[in-house]
């Protein structure tokens, strides 16, 4: 049961954020439109949470990275745990788009 939180939040073995970016990880955003027009990381994809199940074609195969973020890190941990369960393998909580956005040069 505690692993299954932990995976949920993406709580668990350290993850190199700037390692997946620098191999061109997607960096997904789920957070609202009028959210993501008040900053985002550059680049990033935005496709709000409660969209996401309806836009997975704007996200390559399910075999290439995927980093969601968002403003804390709940709605990203969500989208996780969705896209895993779409089969999406190589999927990663980056938390806050801020903290995301500190690795992107």
């Amino acid at each position: 049961m505690i692993q299954a939180i932990k995976n949920l939040f993406g709580i668990g073995p350290k993850v190199n954020i700037p390692e997946l970016i620098a191999n061109g990880a997607t960096i997904l955003d789920v957070r609202t439109k009028g959210e993501y027009a008040g900053g985002h990381v550059k680049g990033s994809v935005n496709i709000p949470l409660d969209q996401l199940g309806g836009q997975l074609k704007k996200l390559k195969d399910k075999n290439h990275p995927v980093i969601t973020c968002c403003a804390s890190g709940m709605r990203s941990a969500s989208a996780k745990g969705f896209l895993k369960s779409q089969g999406y393998i190589h999927v990663y909580n980056g938390g806050s788009w801020m903290s995301v956005n500190r690795h992107v040069k």
